[in-house]
């Protein structure tokens, strides 16, 4: 595999502003109606889309709409509510352990610190910068399969992990990450996808590295 050109100072500043006029207002197209909802919702997320987790979660919600409930569910009740989601044994389990948590270390509320959001079971730091950057506008920056593929094709960064690549973008980008990150996020899903990406007119066509596909 070639090595990919890497955007030079000028390039990262014009691609952050690309972003920030294309998407000025983007947020997650998760479905919650407060904090314990969205954190469930993006640890559900994860490799699973924001749809299949919008059609999942208002029973879930209904049948435990607090972590008081959840904390004192039936596993098997979880699974049933989950069972279409990917990797669901694993995350009904943390699901439950993590309200149990919530209920015997913070007081029946959901934490709002990241330091504290990634103790929690099944909650890892790219879940926790997301409730944050969702929740609270914080200058944070999260990395999922969209962001990684999108960094790597505009030469943002050349990293092998998520995590790298965060730091790499965090530094590139240093201000507006709550909105970059979204913007990445929309802009991977719907335009510079995996496969058959729309390069055709596409706005970053002029700082585009490569077409591969990246995974992450």
């Amino acid at each position: 595999m070639a090595k990919i050109k890497k955007a030079s100072k000028k390039e990262i500043e014009e691609i952050k502003t690309l972003f920030l006029e294309h998407y000025p207002d983007s947020v997650t197209e998760l479905t919650y109606r407060n904090l314990y909802e969205l954190l469930i919702s993006v640890m559900l997320s994860a490799q699973c889309t924001d749809k299949r987790v919008n059609i999942i979660t208002p029973a879930l919600f209904n049948a435990y709409p607090n972590p008081v409930s959840l904390a004192n569910a039936d596993l098997n009740e979880v699974k049933s509510y989950i069972n279409t989601c990917s990797f669901f044994n694993n995350k009904a389990k943390n699901l439950i352990k993590m309200a149990q948590s919530v209920v015997e270390n913070y007081g029946d509320e959901i934490p709002l610190e990241r330091d504290e959001l990634v103790k929690l079971a099944g909650v890892g730091q790219k879940t926790a910068n997301v409730v944050m950057i969702e929740y609270t506008g914080a200058n944070l920056m999260a990395v999922d399969t969209h962001v990684y593929r999108v960094a790597h094709r505009l030469g943002l960064s050349d990293a092998k992990t998520a995590v790298k690549c965060e730091e790499e973008l965090s530094k590139k980008f240093k201000t507006d990450l709550h909105l970059l990150h979204q913007a990445m996020v929309l802009f991977g899903r719907y335009k510079c996808k995996a496969i058959k990406p729309e390069c055709e007119g596409c706005f970053m066509e002029a700082h585009c590295k490569t077409t591969q596909t990246f995974k992450v």
